[in-house]
């Protein structure tokens, strides 16, 4: 059998199993260990060896998990996590927030521009969108209700927030862009860090827009804080600033690699937390089951992704697919229109994590054959990732939201409020694509 058919066949069952809500790891992996052992058992010349399929066939499967699982970069992924979890359950991500809200209540708006950089801040340590979500939606949103906030404008705000637990380091789907796309993890977590502060200004300048156009959306609040009161909520949160600052100051500095930043800062939030008697060993307990949970699924998608990569590459599609781009002869810039398009229309029916491992086989040979660089591309690709996070009608930070704000806010109204805040995220992914250097001043600083 031809093996560019079976590339093509197996690509299709996996679409079609997607577009049956069949869950992405078992979609991927099965399609790919069927399609490899067709490959063996069906060679394109010859007769059939379906006996001895079997055996090289679990070979390459084997030793491709294997090396994704011996990855040292991988072992990034689950300290990010359990540090997202203990600080998440020691207050040390809210303290962000009420920071924020401290020095911001009397600004118009300054409630909603609070919760994104509460937003932010959350995902400078935990690095999941969906959890930051999930955490502010619960602090946040009701903490505007009740000042008489549009409940568009506080929903949406705590969205488009959320997303940034994707751009500002350290971002889960940074290091496994990194492993997949074999860059480097800490120049990616530096190259998010400007394009995501790009962003929260963009979503400063949406609510300043709005409350501008309609005041009543955004009451002013009545709570006075003195000077006293803003700078004891800045000194309260300095175990965030200390974390952020290990994270950040040790990659830049060229102390620590990102996965060594992952172990100290969980290593220090551990002791922070327990010498401050905000946590006790029951919750760390607790966050190491729920860290444990979590990166058991992610290995499990990521296992399963590697093994698509591995059928993919037997089979020589990307390398026909970039053939095929490279004798169209597109411009650079219908190029990346393709590929923005595709980013989006995924978004609307997938999750980022999903859509990344799903996609990277084929959009990075044709990046690489554009003399693109893969750094500034992850950045692309992870803006578009997060955008998908609020597009309908499967917009995950709006459905975290619905579930988690009390008084519930309709669906409808949450997607009518993120819709200013994806029009101003269209405004920076199309400044970080005609100006990368907004991506790599920093990476090639370092």
């Amino acid at each position: 059998m031809d093996p560019f058919l079976i590339g093509i066949i197996g690509m299709t069952a996996v679409l079609v199993l997607i577009a049956l809500r069949t869950p992405i790891a078992f979609a991927l992996g099965s399609v790919a260990l069927i399609c490899i052992f067709c490959f063996f058992a069906f060679p394109s010349s010859g007769s059939p060896r379906v006996a001895g399929a079997f055996l090289p066939a679990l070979s390459l499967a084997t030793t491709t998990v294997f090396e994704l699982f011996h990855s040292y970069d991988l072992t990034a992924i689950p300290m990010f996590i359990a540090l997202g979890h203990v600080c998440y359950r020691a207050g040390i991500t809210s303290d962000i927030y009420f920071v924020a809200r401290a020095w911001l209540t009397r600004v118009p708006g300054g409630l909603a521009m609070a919760s994104v950089l509460g937003c932010g801040g959350f995902a400078a340590i935990s690095g999941s969108s969906l959890a930051c979500a999930a955490t502010m939606g619960r602090v946040a949103v009701p903490e505007m209700l009740r000042y008489g906030y549009s409940d568009r404008l506080a929903t949406g705000a705590v969205a488009a927030g959320g997303t940034l637990g994707a751009l500002i380091p350290p971002g889960i789907i940074f290091i496994l862009y990194g492993i997949f796309a074999e860059q480097s993890i800490s120049k990616l977590f530096m190259a998010g860090v400007l394009p995501g502060l790009i962003s929260m200004v963009g979503y400063w300048i949406v609510i300043g827009i709005w409350t501008t156009w309609r005041g009543q959306d955004a009451p002013a609040a009545d709570t006075v804080y003195t000077l006293s009161d803003r700078f004891g909520a800045l000194a309260r949160a300095w175990p965030a600033l200390l974390i952020f600052a290990i994270i950040i100051g040790g990659i830049y500095g060229g102390i620590f690699t990102a996965t060594e930043a992952a172990a100290v800062s969980f290593a220090v939030a551990i002791v922070i937390a327990l010498a401050t008697r905000r946590i006790k060993v029951a919750q760390i307990i607790a966050s190491l089951k729920e860290t444990a949970s979590q990166s058991a699924a992610i290995f499990v998608i990521a296992a399963a992704a590697k093994l698509f990569v591995s059928f993919i590459s037997l089979t020589g599609v990307a390398h026909s697919l970039v053939d095929l781009v490279a004798a169209m002869e597109p411009g650079r810039i219908a190029l990346f229109s393709g590929i923005v398009l595709v980013y989006l229309v995924l978004g609307m029916f997938l999750d980022p994590l999903g859509i990344l491992l799903l996609t990277l086989p084929f959009v990075l040979p044709l990046v690489e054959g554009q003399g693109m660089d893969l750094i500034w591309f992850g950045v692309i690709v992870v803006k578009l990732l997060e955008m998908g996070l609020i597009t309908p009608p499967v917009g995950l930070n709006v459905f975290v939201l619905n579930s988690v704000t009390e008084p519930k806010v309709p669906i409808g109204r949450i997607f009518a409020g993120v819709t200013p805040f994806f029009v101003m995220d269209l405004v920076v992914l199309a400044l970080l694509l005609v100006f990368p250097i907004l991506s790599l001043a920093i990476p090639n600083a370092l």
